[in-house]
This record gives structure tokens, sequence and C-alpha cells, in this order.
């Protein structure tokens, strides 16, 4: 067992912790990036949030839109697990997924899932194009904002084979939302050893009033959301928090032992283990029950003395119960400034040794915990103490760290990572493209930041846990907003020793995907690749039948009866010297329906604006069936570096939408854009499921 620590607390004088030095001993080096690969598991995965590995290697993954689909590798086929309906004004949906530590696939077969139901929250209605009813008013009056009112909820479900039945669902636990404006209601679950569920919240709070400092609006007739103090500072309030609650058999839940506050304290909630959270939108569990937590505060390039620090990503391992501070502290020598959004003054900064929160938003204790000191920290430029960490901007995720089992390299072809990584939490910067590990000491202090499989690109990688073979997972979002993109992946990789045969990496496509039968279909390998240049064996299967249709790398098949069919290439390195490796690809072939092709026919790719403009619209789309406009949905979001926030989602053929105005950003700095998407679903076909087209157009603003 590694020694547990203590969260250090930086005295008020000012002093911060210090990497520790390295040990005068020789350190081993870390494995060549030579000795791993990189496994495509799912290269067309939606718009990926979430995923889970189960024990057995098949591999869960959620779409904010609603789907989970699952990943079989004994078949190497992607499958659609379940499909939930939910609610997707901005950047709700559905989030997270984990597996029951105890799932077996008989007796527990419990899968979580953590999503916005739809509940009878209010969506924008197409036959009024100049108002957008799914739009929460920024300001009001209390009847005005209650309408929004929803919730996130936490469910589990039995996986029975490769289906979720979702009429297993036993409901656990719903957070409070704000919905219908934007921001930050990521979730993510995890399980310590003892069983204790642990789940992530984030602030649901509007950053985009605040000049990129703390969002910490009291006016009266302002919507709530704009201020943070009603939920992460709120002790009686279930957002920006990681909750801990354990799970019984009927899906209610018990307190464990240390939690924040004691049960029947009042103004409090039991579940609370972490508060002062803005969006821990990753959090992981080592196998001592230590919990790793990042987070980031909002996008100030620069300090300002009227209003607080600059924006910061900062990751800490909590082993106790504690408050860190959002919205009034990034560090404890870190405090914001509290503003009167009022009257536009500045007053004394907070303190944070004794944060308190008077808000009136606020339905919880006023006096709160004192504010945690993080592990690291760092800005957009370089850290002086954590150069390690480069420039950039500012997404940090918690990864896990490795439990080495020297099992798990025996009798098999070797892809568990090896025992340098024992212990070694990874961090994951979503825009920086990298992975880090954080090597501590024995008494759990950081003591490196190294690079981990540097050579290994991964694109906007939002999620990743090592499976029981000891690989590495990793789900990529890719570069772009809302939408399944180029880069988007499940992948996994794995590590093959030094001089290790490569699995081959396979391509497949086809000229068309989906139209009418009979339908004629030429498939291509083009891009299979081998890294050692064996000699490669190809395998067709158009049907997913299990019979071998062409051991052509290109070959033609004609559909004639009306469905959904899986086509799959197998590739296998038959040349090696330990040959037999293989893997697989997949291309989606729907017979009977045809996508329907959308045009953004206004606004245009590159059309000019200022934020705060209304932007009208107009979409067309072309389909084999009448076309409904009420199934048009036109989402804005604010583009930011090489994220965007989804600010409004508005329906119908024509109409228009206000832009927000950024406030903390420099449009002539900051790389800002005006990001709108059109979508459109038919409403498919008999025995063939629905299709989407959509178009996307970036507007400029005007500097």
């Amino acid at each position: 067992m590694r020694a547990s620590r203590m969260v250090a607390v930086v005295a008020a004088a000012g002093a911060a912790l210090a990497v520790a030095p390295a040990a005068s001993t020789a350190e081993p080096e870390p494995p060549a990036d030579s000795a791993f690969q990189k496994v495509t598991l799912n290269d067309t995965p939606g718009e990926p949030i979430d995923l889970a590995v189960l024990p057995d290697t098949r591999v869960l993954h959620t779409t904010r839109g609603g789907e989970l689909w699952l990943h079989d590798p004994d078949t190497g086929l992607n499958t659609l697990a379940a499909e939930l309906d939910v609610y997707s004004h901005d950047e709700e949906g559905l989030q997270s997924v984990a597996v029951d530590p105890g799932f077996n696939g008989k007796s527990n077969r419990w899968v979580y899932l953590y999503y916005a139901p739809p509940m009878d929250t209010p969506v924008d209605d197409p036959s009024t194009p100049d108002i957008n009813e799914g739009d929460a008013p920024a300001t009001g009056t209390p009847a005005d904002f209650a309408k929004f009112e929803g919730v996130q909820r936490l469910s589990r479900f039995q996986l029975v084979g490769n289906k979720l039945d979702l009429s297993t669902e036993q409901q656990i636990l719903e957070v409070k939302e704000d919905r219908g404006i934007c921001c930050h209601v990521g979730g993510d679950i995890a399980f310590d050893g003892e069983g204790n569920l642990y789940l992530s919240t984030g602030d649901d709070t509007n950053p985009f009033s605040s000049d990129g400092y703390a969002p910490i609006d009291e006016r009266e007739n302002r919507n709530p959301a704009y201020d943070a103090q009603r939920t992460s500072a709120n002790t009686n309030d279930l957002r920006g928090k990681v909750l801990r609650i354990h799970v019984e058999k009927d899906g209610s839940y018990t307190i464990p032992e240390g939690n924040l506050f004691e049960p029947g304290t009042p103004k409090t909630r039991p579940e609370i283990y972490l508060m002062g959270l803005r969006n821990p939108f990753r959090i992981e569990v080592n196998g001592n029950g230590d919990l790793y937590v990042a987070d980031y505060s909002p996008d100030a390039r620069s300090a300002s003395p009227q209003r607080g620090p600059a924006g910061h990503g900062k990751w800490f391992v909590a082993t106790e119960a504690g408050n860190h501070g959002w919205p009034y502290c990034v560090t404890p020598d870190m405090p914001y400034v509290d503003y009167d959004f009022a009257t536009q003054q500045s007053g004394a900064p907070f303190d944070c040794a004794n944060p308190v929160n008077e808000s009136p938003h606020n339905t919880g204790l006023t006096e709160l915990p004192p504010v945690e000191q993080p592990d690291v920290w760092y800005s957009y430029g370089q850290s002086e103490r954590f150069p390690e960490l480069g420039t950039g901007g500012i997404g940090p995720m918690a990864g896990p760290a490795y439990d080495y089992d020297a099992r798990d390299t025996r009798g098999r072809a070797p892809v568990a990572w090896p025992e340098y990584y024992d212990g070694m939490p990874l961090f994951y910067e979503w825009t920086r493209d990298y992975i880090k590990g954080f090597r501590l000491d024995a008494s759990g202090q950081l003591a490196s930041i190294e690079d981990v499989v540097p050579s290994i690109p991964v694109s906007g990688a939002i999620d990743m846990e090592f499976g029981p073979d000891g690989a590495l997972y990793v789900l990529e979002y890719g570069r772009g907003y809302f939408r399944e993109l180029p880069e988007a992946q499940v992948a996994r990789i794995d590590y093959i020793g030094p001089g290790g045969n490569h699995t081959p990496t396979p391509k497949a496509s086809a000229d068309v995907t989906n139209g009418q039968a009979p339908l004629t279909v030429a498939f291509s390998s083009e891009g299979t690749e081998d890294a050692d240049g064996d000699r490669l064996r190809y395998a067709w299967d158009f049907d997913s039948d299990g019979t071998v249709d062409s051991r052509q790398p290109n070959a033609t098949h004609t559909y004639t009866e009306n469905g959904v069919y899986t086509a799959t290439l197998q590739v296998t390195d038959v040349g090696g010297k330990h040959r037999g490796r293989s893997a697989s690809a997949e291309v989606e072939i729907v017979v009977g329906n045809t996508a329907p092709v959308v045009e953004l026919v206004k606004p245009v790719d590159g059309q000019t604006f200022s934020f705060g403009d209304v932007v009208e619209f107009e979409v067309e789309v072309t389909d084999d069936q009448p076309v409904d406009c009420s199934r048009v949905e036109v989402t804005y979001a604010l583009g930011h570096n090489d994220h965007a926030h989804a600010q409004t989602t508005a329906v119908g053929c024509t109409g228009s939408i206000e832009t927000t105005d950024p406030s903390g950003h420099d449009p002539e700095h900051d790389d800002l854009r005006g990001v709108f998407t059109a979508t459109y679903t038919d409403p498919g076909a008999e025995g063939v499921p629905a299709l989407s087209g959509r178009d996307q157009v970036v507007l400029q603003p005007v500097h």
C-alpha cells in the first residue's frame, strides 16, 4: 500500500509547494515510444464524451446526443447498446458512463449513466422564427426562471449481452440544473475500492458576462445562472462538487463516513465530499482510494488588481474532504476580488482562509471551510514551477493511475503496460494534446512530471482509463465543435515491448453508405498499414454473418434488401515474426433510406459579425422524403481556441439567433469565432433508421 497524504495548504505568507528535486540515485529510463502502439477501435464514435471498459475488455462510450456504443474486441464490431432521449440545449446531454465494480455480466450487470432527461423544459417553437422559446432569459423574475429548472440524473441500468435494458433503470440521484443557458454541466463517475461512488458535477454557471473572472452576479433581476455562489460555494447544493455515496442493492444510497458535512447538519448536503469546483470534468480514484481531480477557472488572459487572477488549470490529489475555492480563490494565496455587478465597483479580495458566502442565492452555510492547495496549477504561459506543462489553452483532465500486475502479460501477446508506470497517475490536456505522468514520492508528494508516449498522437483526448488487460484505452474528441469530427475515435494504446510486432492498422471506406435497394457499394482498404511492413491478409464480411465474402483488398458488393448492414474488414499480419495479429475496421451501410443533404444558405462561412449581433439563418434540406422544417436544428456556439461552448439551439428552416457577448475575451487576441451548425434528421423508413445531415459555418468577429 502506498502511503496516503494530506493535501498541503500554502501559508498566508505565500509559501508554495515545489516539485521535489530528483533523487540522487539513478532512476530507470522510461520505455521507448517504439515499444507502444495505438490501435483504433472505433473511428466513427459520434460526438464522444466518456468511456468505460468492461471486465472482458468490451468498451462502452457515450455521445452527447444520447447514444451508448459498445465495442466488442472478439468481433471488432461497434454496436448501439442504447439510445436515451436527452435534453441538449447547449452542453447538456448524455455525459458519463461507468461500470459497477462488481460487474460480472451475470448476477451483476449494472452500468451507470449520468444524463439530462428532457422533462418539460421549454424548447424553441419553429413557428416563431424571431423568438427562441428554448433560451432562458438573462433578466426577469423568479417565475421567468422557474420553468427552466431541470435536473441531471444519475441512474444505473442492466447490460444484457450487448444491449442496455432501459426498462431496468434505477434512478439513484438527481442534481439540479438551470437550463436554457450555458455552461459547465459536465459529470464524471468513479468508484473506490470500498465500492463508494464518486460523481463530479460542474458549477452550471454562465461565465460570459464576467470579463473572464469570477461569475458572482447577485443582481436581483439577474438570472441566478450568472452566480456560481449559488452552486459551487453553496453547501446545500450538489453542483460544482465531487459527491461521494454508496449505492445499495435497490438503487438507494447511503453516505460513507468522512464526507465534508455530517448527515443532519443544517443547510448542507451530506453527499458532498469536495466543494468549490468549477467543472471537474474528469476524476479518477487509485487503488488506495486517493482521488485525482482536475479543474479550471475562467478565461481571463491576465490578472487584474480589480478582479483577480488570470485563468488557471489545476490538478490535485484528495485524500480527505475539503473546499477547493471556486468562485472565491484559485489557490489559498490567489483570491478573486469581490465585485459588485450592479455598481461595477471592486471590493476587497476574498479571504481564502475564511471564505464567506453572502450571496442572496446561497441556501447553505455562510461560513465555509478554508481553501485547499492544489498540487499543480498553471496558466496560459509557461509555468515557472511546472515548465513541463508547456503553453496553450487550459483544459486539464485527471487521468488514471496504472496498477501493474505481472499476470497481465502471462500467456498471451503483451498489451499490458510495463512496471515502470506502476502507481503513476496520468494527466492529459484536452487543449494541448499530450499525456503526462505525475510521479509521486513515497509520501504522495509530486516528485516529477514526464512525457508519456509523446510520439503517439492524441487529438482532444476527453477520457482514458486502463483496462483489465493493462492497456490504456483512450477516447478522442478531435478538433472542432459539437459533432463527430475526423480525428474522433476510440483507441487502445498497447505495450508491445522492444522490437515487438505491431498489429496492422486497417482502414475501411465505401463510396456510398446509404441509398435505395439495390445498392451497389465499392469498398476500399486504402490507408491500411503495418508499421513493420509485413505481408497482410484481407477478409471482408459485408453483412456481419461471420462468412468471409471477399479476400481482396478492395471489393464491390450489391445489397438487394433494405436494412442496416455492418461491413467489416479484418486485416491479419501473416508475415511478421509474431504472425497472426489482426485488427478490424467497419463501415455501416443503410439500405432503404438516403441521408439528407443540409446546406446553411445563410450565414455563410467566413462571414463577419460583431458579438451581440442578431444573425439570421436559412437552411436548405434535400431529402428523398418530404422535408419537415420542425426537424431542423441550428446551434450557435462560441468558438474559443480549439474548443467551443454551445450557447443556444433554434428550430426551423429560417429564423434568427442573437449571438452572445463573450465578456472577458478580446476578439483580436483570443482567437474567437461564431460557429453555426445546422442539423436535419429525417423520420427514417420502415425497417431502417433515421439518418442525419449537417452543415457548419464559422463566422469571424470584427476586430
